[in-house]
């Protein structure tokens, strides 16, 4: 929910554009869009790889802030209600288009798109992908020039994210084209990376997370300052580990909203990946550096001066029930989505995690509805009649504790051994 608060004079660029990034415009390829207002058939593979069309004729509930009129795709509102210039979730109006996964003809490394778009000064449009392979999907990546995957992957999903300053024009996205290849090297997957960062409770109950969820009280949930890690509305395939520095409590919380301060700092990736601020440590938020040491004169990407060193915001939910916390606090966090290994789906929760295989052992904590938790092996344990199933089996998760199998709706990434 970062959106800057800036006002830009309006200047409607007219011309068809191809390859738009925040920063500036690249060039691109001159191919037609489809039809306006009909849907987008998928079409054969091309010489070199496969392409097709976005859809952007569909916009359902999963989607942000977006309408579709008969010159393309549009912000639905450019206003940003209820923020003061200074809070860390006051920046741009944003909205967002999620397409449906497509199933490749074969695997791929690589995607590409293609925008045709009409954009004013100071807004933007961005298309972004993501691929699932045998741990997961991997983080959302801009589409243009090309992202490259470190695992070939059998799916594609594609969202475009539209921007506007507070009251202003909306860019009008006409078409997106994508292409799959296999073109690029594939380097070995990375493990799951823990950092210790600066975390703030995000409050804002009644608002509209990043990806479309109303806050709720005692909500569940986490924001990065990455739209990298954002989980698709209803889902947890962007999960956070969170624990206090003592280790006595930690929460497993999906990805739901944007921020604190920026929304391109995918701090957690190492400079040759990271959007932003590459000459930071690995870890190291930008927003902690500016508010510690006056990195980037002490400001965030909006020219905001940074109030706290936050790396993540926690929900009430997350941030009272879970951790336990009454006032702002360092956490350890670990980004789940880079490592691998069996993910388990907590389809009813927030569900307590244990110390041993049985209700009688203390909890350490919370996994919330959603997430997808690591899971190293199984045990036998107290039996449970829960929402999935009845039965003897504890998963215990990559930090040592236990949840119930009966509370979890699916495993995925491999299978689960006994311990």
């Amino acid at each position: 929910m970062t959106r800057p608060r800036c006002r830009i004079p309006f200047v409607a660029l007219i011309a068809t554009l191809s390859l738009l990034l925040t920063a500036g415009l690249l060039p691109g390829g001159n191919v037609p869009p489809a039809p306006t207002g009909t849907p987008i058939a998928l079409v054969a593979a091309a010489p070199g790889g496969e392409w097709w069309n976005a859809d952007l004729t569909i916009v359902d509930r999963d989607d942000v802030n977006v309408r579709r009129t008969a010159a393309g795709l549009r912000l639905r509102e450019s206003r940003i209600p209820g923020r003061g210039a200074r809070s860390p979730h006051s920046a741009v109006a944003e909205g967002m288009l999620l397409t449906a996964p497509r199933t490749l003809a074969r695997p791929a490394t690589r995607v590409r798109a293609e925008i045709n778009a009409a954009v004013p000064t100071g807004a933007t449009a961005e298309a972004q992908v993501r691929g699932w392979r045998s741990a997961g999907w991997t983080e959302w990546r801009a589409a243009t020039p090309g992202a490259v995957f470190d695992q070939p992957v059998t799916q594609v999903q594609t969202r475009v994210v539209l921007t506007a300053p507070e009251g202003g024009a909306t860019a009008t996205v006409r078409g997106v084209q994508l292409t799959a290849d296999a073109n690029a090297a594939v380097s070995a997957a990375t493990p799951g990376r823990t950092y210790r960062v600066y975390a703030t409770r995000i409050g804002l109950v009644g608002e509209l997370t990043a990806n479309g969820r109303t806050v709720q009280p005692r909500d569940h949930f986490a924001a990065l300052p990455s739209r990298r890690g954002l989980s698709p509305l209803n889902t947890g395939d962007y999960t956070v580990r969170v624990c206090t520095t003592s280790g006595s409590r930690c929460e497993y919380a999906p990805v739901w909203d944007v921020g604190p301060w920026n929304t391109r700092d995918d701090y957690w990736n190492p400079s040759s990946v990271r959007e932003n601020w590459k000459n930071l440590p690995q870890g190291r938020p930008e927003a902690q550096a500016a508010y510690q040491s006056g990195y980037n004169g002490g400001r965030d990407q909006f020219g905001r001066t940074v109030l706290n060193p936050a790396g993540i915001d926690l929900a009430d939910g997350t941030f009272w029930d879970g951790l336990r916390l009454t006032t702002n606090a360092w956490v350890d966090v670990a980004y789940l989505w880079t490592g691998g290994g069996p993910r388990g789906v907590v389809g009813d929760g927030p569900l307590n995690i244990r110390a041993g295989a049985s209700t009688s052992y203390a909890s350490r904590g919370l996994a919330a509805r959603l997430a997808h938790v690591p899971i190293q092996c199984y045990v036998t344990g107290q039996r449970v009649a829960g929402p999935y199933r009845t039965t003897t089996r504890w998963n215990r998760l990559a930090s040592g504790q236990y949840v119930s199998h009966a509370y979890i709706s699916g495993v995925y990434g491999g299978s689960v051994p006994v311990c």
